[in-house]
């Protein structure tokens, strides 16, 4: 009994649903920047206070997100998903109410505790409803929604900034929330891997080690304390799980060179993405003068070829194997960030985008097939756990990395006569009309150089995807997932 016809019937809805609690989470990721302003003005909001809204949500579903895909393998993938879209709706709920900034912090670190709930069960509910021919078509739907949400995020933020107050970016996941959890209820099967033991020393470390460890990248600063509980809770982790027999995260699976390449890929990868939406939306706002709305818009272009291109991925992956399209890929983004770091307005922006787009949307699917394949069935919830815990790790060190490199290139490029606050900050300077020109051609410089960096990160990855990754053994006839 092969056939997902038999399986489940309603499995294409279930992917609607997946795609949905996905795109709650997507959107919101990027659509808080765009707020920025107005917490300041409205909310009364230090910049110490901004970083704390943006980080804590980072900081929460990064250092939660191994643990929670574990668990969703014992308890049940449909129930984690659930949790976490009960928890992330009634956080933003609380974050629309908010009267002081600690207040929306503290919603913030909520969110993401939802967020890292429900995100593994999106991937693992997926493996177990789809069998291995329509799983990669699947996949491509879901990695497209990812991409697409990463630009819906900046528009909608954009239109409803311009038109309503701050809390309304937080509003608008009420009702998909609501949505999201009627469908699974009435749509999705549960699912579960067999029954483990717990772990509680595992949790613990992990749960420390990759929250200290995002949060030193996200803080980019050298705090050797900080830096040495990081590497000593992630040490104790590994040598813990190799002495159970029942660990929370299986280690001998970082042998299979599929799930290595995969993951190091997807972290490459996600870097390379991170910095496209963490270059251009200051850029289009700040040099080319953009409103929220059109800076938004400005984006599509990335979006939509990537979209297209994860169908064609997905259909070409059959033929061409999942290598040759992972490292093709990322070379073709690697030309989108060449033609970056040589742009100076919109046209070459735009060319850059669509190319970025296709290089994407034709990695993506190969990408995730690879690291989930290479993953036994009942480990599907920590093995989307490993995809999105490399991914945020991939988009901290963008922002950790490239804000560096941008903050240094724009520093070193404006007037020494300038004053430190206009020197250290574009938003600062565009807004003094003696040095609106010269902080336009200073971000633009750092702009090329920061392009140059995703264009170095992405030819990395195709080198580690050409190096590591192998065909997949063909995989035994699959009896329905119990439910």
């Amino acid at each position: 009994m092969n056939s997902n016809a038999v399986r489940d019937p309603r499995r294409w809805w279930v992917l609607a649903v997946l795609c949905l609690s996905l795109m709650v989470l997507s959107v919101d990721g990027t659509i808080l920047n765009l707020a920025i302003p107005s917490l300041i003005e409205e909310l009364g909001a230090t910049p110490s206070d901004v970083q704390w809204i943006l980080d804590v949500y980072v900081l929460a579903f990064a250092g939660l997100l191994l643990t929670a895909g574990s668990l969703s393998d014992r308890y049940g993938r449909r129930r984690f998903l659930i949790i976490g879209l009960v928890l992330f709706g009634g956080a933003s709920l609380a974050a629309v109410f908010a009267a002081e900034p600690w207040q929306l912090i503290a919603a913030r670190a909520l969110m993401g505790v939802g967020g890292a709930i429900l995100m593994p069960s999106t991937l693992s509910i997926l493996m177990t409803v789809f069998d291995a021919e329509e799983r990669r078509t699947a996949m491509a739907v879901w990695g497209g929604v990812a991409m697409v949400s990463v630009v819906i995020g900046p528009t909608l933020g954009g239109f409803l900034l311009q038109n309503y107050w701050w809390g309304s970016v937080f509003l608008m996941n009420i009702p998909i929330t609501i949505v999201a959890i009627a469908a699974a209820l009435i749509l999705m099967p549960e699912t579960r891997g067999p029954a483990r033991r717990l772990d509680p020393v595992g949790v613990l470390l992990s749960c420390v080690g990759l929250t200290t460890a995002v949060y030193v990248i996200i803080e980019r600063r050298l705090d050797w304390v900080l830096i040495a509980v990081a590497v000593a809770a992630l040490v104790a982790f590994v040598l813990w799980e190799r002495r159970r027999e029942e660990p929370m995260l299986p280690l001998f699976l970082f042998r299979e060179r599929n799930f290595t390449g995969a993951s190091m890929s997807i972290l490459l990868m996600a870097f390379g993405a991170g910095a496209v939406m963490f270059m251009l939306t200051q850029y289009l706002q700040f040099v080319l003068g953009y409103a929220e709305i059109r800076a938004g818009l400005a984006m599509l272009p990335y979006a939509v070829a990537a979209a297209v291109f994860n169908g064609v991925g997905a259909g070409l992956g059959k033929k061409l194997g999942n290598r040759a399209l992972v490292s093709g890929g990322l070379l073709v983004m690697a030309a989108g960030f060449v033609i970056m770091a040589n742009a100076t307005g919109y046209p070459a922006l735009f060319t850059a985008l669509l190319i970025m787009g296709v290089g994407g949307g034709l990695a993506g699917p190969s990408a995730y097939a690879s690291l989930m394949n290479a993953i036994p069935i009942e480990r599907a919830g920590v093995g989307s756990a490993m995809n999105d815990t490399v991914q945020q790790v991939g988009l901290a060190l963008s922002i950790a990395v490239l804000g560096s490199v941008l903050a240094g290139v724009y520093t070193g490029r404006m007037p020494a006569s300038a004053p430190d606050a206009a020197r250290e900050s574009i938003g600062v300077a565009i807004r003094l009309p003696e040095l609106a020109d010269a902080a336009g051609a200073a971000f633009t410089t750092a702009m090329h150089v920061g392009s140059w960096v995703g264009a170095a990160f992405c030819v990395a990855a195709s080198v580690v995807a050409a190096a590591l990754l192998r065909p997949a053994a063909p995989a035994p006839a699959q009896e329905p997932a119990p439910v």
